[in-house]
Formats: C-alpha cells, sequence, structure tokens
C-alpha cells in the first residue's frame, strides 16, 4: 500500500516531485528502492543520487512589499552554485510562489514540485528548501548579509524608523540574540545555565572558603547579565558599543526573525 507517509520519505530521499514520487511507488508497489530505480530510468538519476548529499550552502532572498515580508531560504551544496543565475531565478520564483498562496504549507507543496520538475536537473545539486514564508506587521526591515548565508527582519510598531531598524536587523545578523527582552528568557533556560555557573565556580579553589550565600549572589549577577546579554534590547549596540539596543531604538520593535544557512 502506497502511504501519503511512503511518499514523504521518497521524496525526501530523492528531491523528485510528490507526483512521480507517488506514481514510482505504485508503480513498484510500495518497494522503496525499487521506486528509486525507476525515476532514475526516467531521467531524474542525478536528482536521486544526490537528495542524500550534505548541504552547507546557499541563499537567504527577503522581499518587502508593505506589510508584508516573504522570506526563501533554500540551501545548496556549493558556493558556485547558490551565486549562479538560475539558482537566484529559482529562489525568486518561489518568492512569487509565496506570494500568491494561501498559506506556507501550500506554497511549499508548490515551490517543491517547480524545484523538481525544473531545477534539480538544471542545478545538478541537492536542493533544500528549508524556509518558504510570510510574515506580516505595520512596518517591517530587514538585513541580508553579504554572503547570503545569514539574515534578521523586524517586526515594529505603526511609525517607526526603518532606515533605523535596518541597523537594528544588521546587528542581530552580528551578534545573535535569543531573545527580544531579558524577561523573554525562560526560566528553565535560566536554571540550566545557572546550574552551569554554579557547578564551574565550586571547582575554583578560590571559592572553597566563600560562604554559600556568597556564591548565590555572584550567580544572581551573573544570570542578570547572562539575560542582558541573550536578550536584543539590553545588548551593546554593534554600531555604537556605547549605547545599548533599547537606547538607539526605543520601544518600537515588537518581534524579530533570524535566518541561517
Amino acid at each position: 500500500m502506497v502511504t501519503a507517509q511512503l511518499i514523504k520519505e521518497l521524496r525526501e530521499r530523492t528531491g523528485v516531485g510528490m507526483s512521480d514520487c507517488k506514481n514510482a511507488l505504485v508503480e513498484t508497489n510500495g518497494d522503496m528502492e525499487a521506486a528509486i530505480d525507476v525515476l532514475r530510468k526516467k531521467g531524474l538519476a542525478k536528482a536521486a543520487k544526490r537528495a542524500g548529499n550534505e548541504t552547507g550552502e546557499g541563499k537567504i532572498k527577503i522581499v518587502i512589499e508593505g506589510t508584508d515580508a516573504y522570506i526563501a531560504v533554500v540551501e545548496c551544496e556549493t558556493d558556485f552554485v547558490s551565486r549562479n543565475e538560475t539558482f537566484e531565478e529559482m529562489v525568486s520564483k518561489f518568492i512569487e510562489i509565496r506570494k500568491t498562496t494561501a498559506s506556507d504549507e501550500a506554497a511549499l507543496i508548490i515551490a517543491e514540485e517547480l524545484k523538481a520538475s525544473e531545477y534539480t536537473l538544471k542545478v545538478g545539486e541537492n536542493i533544500v528548501i528549508k524556509t518558504l514564508t510570510k510574515i506580516s506587521g505595520a512596518v517591517l526591515a530587514s538585513y541580508v548579509h553579504t554572503n547570503f548565508k545569514n539574515a534578521a527582519l523586524i517586526v515594529a510598531k505603526a511609525g517607526s524608523d526603518v532606515e533605523a531598524l535596518k541597523m537594528v536587523a544588521m546587528h542581530i545578523v552580528a551578534t545573535q540574540p535569543q531573545v527580544l527582552a531579558p524577561t523573554d528568557i525562560s526560566e528553565e533556560t535560566v536554571a540550566k545555565e545557572k546550574e552551569i555557573q554554579l557547578a564551574i565556580m565550586q571547582e575554583d579553589p578560590k571559592n572553597a572558603t566563600k560562604p554559600a550565600e556568597i556564591l548565590l549572589k555572584i550567580i544572581d549577577g551573573k544570570m542578570t547579565k547572562f539575560r542582558e546579554e541573550n536578550a536584543l534590547l539590553t545588548q551593546q549596540f554593534v554600531v555604537n558599543p556605547d549605547q545599548k539596543v533599547k537606547d538607539f531604538i526605543g520601544d518600537s520593535i515588537e518581534n524579530f526573525y533570524k535566518f541561517s544557512i
């Protein structure tokens, strides 16, 4: 019996479109390896052979139109391919698909079919669509690093300064904050870090004679610093380290997103 899970697994292994995967599995009565052979015989051998290859390169593309941002994160095997015109064309088509599709899930299905039918063989490498999404907000600003492998998108309040937000987006790519504000870091994360720091301190001979309450006060100070260093608004601003991000941008940022390859 050919199940949706089998079709999904074959698509993941080969990079071939869902309809072709389904037909191959039907033809082989659900035999995965035989289905791969069928796809190879139909001219998709190159895709099937490369589908398992590691994808450490690629391109991130962000297009902002009014209050909507469209993001595509697409991986491939080599920097050479990620910078060629065919790959750029493909990524741009993925963006256009997301613009005209009702949901991320529906857009991904269409993009995967396009990838399999038009680009897998043409590109000649394993291609992975890591992200294809739409994010909306009153004011949007983004920054994509010159290597196209790291990017950030900021959602801000109406009336926010877009150019200032772009500078903060660049800061996000540089420093990789985990949350917006210190209070956004979960107690579970803080407890884990506290346990690690306490163990480190207890191993230090210099702390052997210090009372437990003193060590706890030191740890509390470290946890405050931990929260601040991992929160965007309380980080030192890379453009001007003499001020924190919140001093530069105020309370205009509602959320931010990071993308990477």
